[in-house]
């Protein structure tokens, strides 16, 4: 192998390796200089931003959005040819169906792995009855905007440019494998983790990979991450890894956390095996779900790279 190879590939494209270490390092130097940039904007305004402020969790998650988008649509376009479409982001046909279902089976399974806690770990809920009704919907409501954004960045980044260039040089299940990993490092340092939470995190990885391949969008993946975090929070008042600041009256509160291997204890329902067991079985719903498949545009865009020579028109950002 000549140098050249190192860094070209045979469709004289820089190699997936090296694309995605370009958008990995863009990214995180991205983030990081805005980050700092608005944290010291925020302190110096006089609107007491804190650490535990609701603040604190959406700008984080808003630049990362911010930057895993800008920064994989350019990677896209000079890097691949491709359209910024091709991230999975944009009003391409099935996005809504794909979201909709997304958001069914995301409750459908944060619900199947309550199930197994209440049946096999003595997991209970109780109605909240010490917030007031305006407490509780105040907290649907600001929680869900606080997901979005979440669940949103963390696909952008985790599942967009960074899994999908690796997808078109026929290496998904390498990018699924290390985004992954990335995933759940990502976690490492929430409230009471350990060692079932991050193989759970891992497997979640998995299971979002899995649902991006199946589509080639980032809508189905997002409705299942949203809609796992907002019913687990704001719906059964458990802890979302970890994390209760934001879910502060939800509509349900836990009377019992029962046997902390099978529910997760404080770490919430990921930190137990009754979320193996239901991240597990969902991924193989998805896996073999016929009706569940990517239009014939998105799996051209997603599949295979194009080589250097073709002069195929690069549309605009919001084509």
């Amino acid at each position: 192998m000549n140098v050249a190879e190192i860094f070209f590939n045979q469709s004289s494209r820089l190699r997936s390796g090296w694309r995605f270490l370009v958008f990995l390092f863009a990214v995180l130097f991205v983030s990081s200089f805005f980050g700092a940039v608005v944290r010291e904007v925020l302190t110096r305004l006089p609107i007491g931003f804190n650490e535990n402020s609701l603040l604190s969790f959406i700008y984080p998650n808003f630049i990362l959005l911010t930057a895993a988008i800008f920064v994989g649509w350019l990677c896209g376009r000079f890097l691949e040819n491709l359209p910024f479409r091709a991230l999975g982001c944009w009003f391409t046909k099935n996005w809504f169906k794909d979201l909709s279902f997304g958001l069914i089976l995301g409750a459908v399974s944060l619900l199947f792995a309550a199930f197994i806690g209440i049946i096999f770990g003595g997991l209970s809920f109780e109605l909240n009855r010490t917030n007031r009704q305006s407490a509780i919907l105040l907290t649907l409501g600001i929680s869900l905007a606080v997901f979005i954004v979440g669940a949103a960045a963390e696909e952008a980044f985790f599942r967009g440019y960074m899994l999908q260039t690796f997808a078109r040089a026929k290496l998904a299940w390498l990018a699924i494998a290390l985004t992954s990993l990335f995933f759940a490092s990502a976690h490492l340092n929430n409230p009471n983790a350990d060692y079932i939470s991050i193989l759970n995190t891992i497997l979640a990885g998995i299971w979002f990979g899995v649902a991006y391949l199946k589509t080639r969008n980032l809508w189905f993946v997002f409705g299942l991450h949203l809609m796992w975090n907002w019913a687990q929070g704001a719906f059964l008042g458990l802890p979302v890894s970890g994390i209760t600041e934001l879910t502060t009256a939800p509509l349900f509160r836990v009377s019992e956390l029962g046997i902390k291997q099978i529910t997760g204890g404080d770490y919430g329902i990921e930190g137990g095996i009754a979320a193996t067991i239901a991240i597990i079985v969902s991924t193989l719903i998805i896996w073999f779900l016929p009706f569940l498949k990517p239009t014939e545009e998105m799996l051209a865009l997603t599949s295979k790279e194009s080589v250097l020579s073709e002069k195929k028109p690069v549309e605009t950002f919001a084509s």
